[in-house]
């Protein structure tokens, strides 16, 4: 495997990203189609096919976004605890989720400054994420 790096860290799953969004688009155009071309009789039925790719992307995005939820809060934990083994304090409250995510990939010899200069320079996750000169890579996150 490649080594993971600013450039190639995003992770975009295919079956996931790709296909299923665009099969529910498909399923909901044809439901469209079909609502236009119902009849008195098959009206009720056509308008209901059309509800189904709807409840098909509601699902498909809370689904991805309870799992990031979850892996967010981990995120925050293994930090918190990283920073405390190295510094024996906690991480700064005035750190955003976003910048703690960006964080992760900063090795243990910038952890540190790069968490500080984050908070003193108000930095964005993807600012802290190019600052970093050696990066760990996080092959777990989806």
């Amino acid at each position: 495997m490649k080594q993971q790096n600013y450039s190639n860290h995003s992770k975009m799953v295919l079956g996931f990203h790709g296909i299923l969004f665009v099969a529910i688009v498909a399923l909901l155009i044809g439901a469209i189609r079909n609502l236009i071309k119902a009849t008195d009789e098959n009206l009720y039925g056509a308008s209901l096919l059309v509800l189904i790719p709807f409840i098909f992307l509601l699902f498909m995005y809370f689904t991805r976004a309870f799992a990031l939820k979850a892996q967010d809060r981990a995120i925050r934990a293994e930090e918190n605890f990283r920073h405390y083994l190295l510094t024996g304090k906690t991480l700064n409250s005035k750190l955003t989720m976003r910048q703690i995510i960006g964080l992760r990939f900063a090795s243990d010899e910038e952890y540190v400054e790069l968490a500080e200069r984050a908070v003193k320079e108000n930095l964005s996750e993807k600012n802290i994420k190019k600052s970093i000169k050696n990066w760990k890579a996080d092959l777990d996150r989806v």
